[in-house]
C-alpha cells in the first residue's frame, strides 16, 4: 500500500504538513504514521510457482518381503502424526539410549551454542521492535553563562526531549519483518541441530551395541577354534594328521584372536564419542556403557508421513522458507530507504538561575519540531541496494529449492536402504543358522576321524564371517531406523525449545545419566 505511493501524492503530503500549525501538525502526523504504518510491506507466502515440486507419495513401496521359511518381514504402514516422530528413540524400547539422547539435547555444546544463537537473534529482534516506538529522554544542566558586559549568572535547566521516527514508509517495520524472520529460521536451524545430535547419539550407541556383540562372537568362535587346534594337537601326536592341519588350525586361531584388540579398540572409541556428544569428557561414561546389551531395535512397523508432511516438520525446510521471508522484507526495507523519512522531536523544560527555583521560579521551554528528508543524489547506491537484496531474495529461494530436494533424497535412501538391509537380514539369519550347525558336525565328525581338517576350517571360517555378518546387518537395520526418523524430522521439539532453554539457565551442569 504504502509503496505504491504516486509521486504527487507524496508531494500534496509534505505540503499540507509545512501549512499545519504545531498542534495540527502533531495531530496529523500521528494520524498518517498509524494508518500507513500499518500498510507496511509484510513478508509474503512463496508462490506457487516458486515451490519445488513434491511427490504425492514415496516410490519406494512398502511390500512385504517374502522369505525362503514362508514368513514375511515386517512392512511399513503410513501415515503418522509429525508429533509422534519427536521422541522416536522411546521407540527402541532401550531406556539407557532415550536416557543419552534426552541428555544430549540439554548439554550437548552444538545444541548449547545454537541455543545462544537462538537468544541473539532474538534480542536483536526486539532491538528492531524498539526503533518502532517513540523515544523518551530526560537531561539536566547546570553553569555559569556571560552575555555581554552583564554580569555572569548561574543557569539551571532541567527537562525532557522526545523523538519519534514516523516510518511512513515502512523502513523500520520491514527491517523488524526480517529480524522476526532471522529469530524464527535460528528456532529452526536449533531443531535441526536437535535431530542431527539425538541421531548422532543412537547411531553411535548402536555402533558401541554392534561392536561388543561382534566381539563376543569372536570370543565364541575363538573358543571354538581353540577346541578344535586342542584336537588336531591330539591327532597330531597320534599320527593321525600332519604338521600342516596342526598349522592351519593354529592360523586361524591366532587369525580369529586378532580381532579382538580391534574391537575392543572400537568399544573404547565410542564410548568416548558418547560421552563427548552428551556434554561430557570422554572416560566418563565407560563405566555405565560397559556392560554389554542386545541391540536396540525398532517396532516391526515404522509410520511414516506423506512428502508434504515430512517437508512440513522438517527444521531446515522451515529454515530455508523463513530465509525467503527475511530476503524479502529486506528487498522492502531496502525500497523504502528510497522514499523521504518523516520524523518529530520536541523537548519540554525548565530554566531558572537559581536551583531552588527550577521548580516554582523557573520558566518553562517547548519545541516541537517536524523533519522531512530524502535521498536527492547518492550516485545509485540506494538503487544497488535494492538490486543486492533482490540477488540475496533469489539466493534464497533457490536455497529453500535445493533444501527440499535433499529432504526428499533423504526419505527415499532412507527406505531403500531400510528395505535391503531388512531383507538381507532375513536371508543372513538362514545362513547364520546353517553355518553354525553345519561347523558342530563337522567338528564332531572331525573328532572321530569322519571327515578331513578342510571341512572342519571352512566350516568355522563360515560360520564367523556369517555371524559377524549378521551381526553388523542387524545393526544396519537398526541404524537404518535412525536415519529414517531423521529423515523425517524427528526429534525436533519446537513447543518446548523456550521451556527447555530458560530450564537449561537454570542447570548448566551435566549430569551423568
Amino acid at each position: 500500500m504504502a509503496m505504491g505511493f504516486p509521486i504527487r501524492h507524496r508531494i500534496a503530503m509534505v505540503t499540507l504538513i509545512v501549512s499545519l500549525t504545531r498542534r495540527q501538525l502533531l495531530y496529523s502526523l500521528c494520524l498518517v504514521a498509524l494508518t500507513l504504518s500499518s500498510c507496511a510491506l509484510q513478508p509474503r507466502a512463496l508462490r506457487e510457482d516458486q515451490r519445488p515440486v513434491v511427490p504425492a507419495g514415496w516410490s519406494e513401496k512398502t511390500t512385504d518381503a517374502e522369505s525362503t521359511d514362508g514368513k514375511t518381514s515386517p512392512r511399513v504402514t503410513m501415515p503418522v502424526a509429525a508429533d509422534a516422530l519427536q521422541g522416536w528413540w522411546a521407540r527402541f524400547d532401550d531406556p539407557l539410549l532415550s536416557q543419552l539422547v534426552e541428555q544430549s539435547l540439554r548439554f550437548n555444546t552444538s545444541v548449547k551454542r545454537a541455543r545462544a544463537s537462538l537468544e541473539k537473534s532474538r534480542a536483536l529482534r526486539d532491538v528492531s521492535a524498539a526503533a518502532l516506538w517513540p523515544s523518551l529522554g530526560v537531561s539536566a544542566s547546570a553553569g555559569p553563562s556571560k552575555t555581554g558586559s552583564n554580569p555572569r549568572i548561574n543557569t539551571y535547566n532541567a527537562g525532557f526531549d522526545a523523538s519519534w521516527e514516523l516510518d511512513i514508509f515502512g523502513v523500520n517495520r520491514s527491517a523488524l519483518n526480517a529480524s522476526n524472520a532471522d529469530a524464527l529460521a535460528s528456532a529452526s536451524t536449533l531443531g535441526n541441530i536437535q535431530i542431527a545430535v539425538a541421531a548422532e547419539v543412537a547411531l553411535s550407541y548402536i555402533a558401541l551395541r554392534n561392536a561388543q556383540a561382534r566381539l563376543a562372537i569372536a570370543l565364541s568362535n575363538l573358543a571354538s577354534q581353540q577346541d578344535t587346534l586342542q584336537i588336531t594337537r591330539w591327532r597330531l601326536e597320534a599320527g593321525l594328521v600332519s604338521s600342516l592341519e596342526a598349522e592351519q588350525a593354529r592360523a586361524a586361531a591366532a587369525q580369529t584372536s586378532a580381532l579382538i584388540p580391534a574391537l575392543q579398540t572400537t568399544i573404547e572409541q565410542t564410548q568416548h564419542a558418547i560421552a563427548v556428544l552428551v556434554g561430557q569428557p570422554p572416560a566418563t561414561l565407560s563405566s555405565l556403557l560397559s556392560p554389554i546389551q542386545p541391540m536396540p531395535q525398532a517396532p516391526d512397523t515404522l509410520a511414516l508421513s506423506l512428502p508434504a508432511e515430512t517437508l512440513r516438520q522438517r527444521p531446515d525446510v522451515r529454515a530455508a522458507e523463513h530465509q525467503i521471508h527475511a530476503a524479502q522484507a529486506r528487498v522492502s526495507q531496502a525500497s523504502a530507504a528510497r522514499l523521504p523519512d518523516f520524523s518529530l522531536s520536541g523537548s519540554l523544560g525548565l530554566t531558572a538561575t537559581r536551583i531552588a527555583s527550577v521548580s516554582s521560579g523557573s520558566t518553562l521551554i517547548s519545541t516541537l519540531i517536524a523533519v522531512v528528508s530524502a535521498p536527492l543524489f547518492d550516485g545509485g547506491g540506494l538503487r544497488a541496494q535494492v538490486r543486492v537484496q533482490e540477488a540475496a531474495l533469489d539466493e534464497a529461494l533457490f536455497a529453500y529449492q535445493a533444501t527440499v530436494l535433499a529432504a526428499l533424497t533423504d526419505v527415499e535412501d532412507a527406505l531403500t536402504a531400510l528395505r535391503g538391509d531388512r531383507e538381507r537380514f532375513v536371508r543372513l539369519q538362514q545362513a547364520a543358522d546353517a553355518a553354525s550347525n553345519a561347523a558342530l558336525m563337522a567338528r564332531q565328525r572331525f573328532s572321530s576321524g569322519l571327515v578331513d581338517f578342510q571341512v572342519v576350517l571352512e566350516t568355522q571360517r563360515t560360520q564367523l564371517t556369517t555371524q559377524d555378518t549378521l551381526a553388523i546387518t542387524r545393526a544396519d537395520v537398526s541404524a537404518d531406523h535412525v536415519r529414517l526418523y531423521k529423515a523425517l524430522g524427528g526429534g525436533w521439539l519446537p513447543d518446548s525449545e523456550i521451556s527447555l532453554a530458560a530450564r537449561e539457565r537454570g542447570s548448566s551442569q551435566p549430569q551423568t545419566p
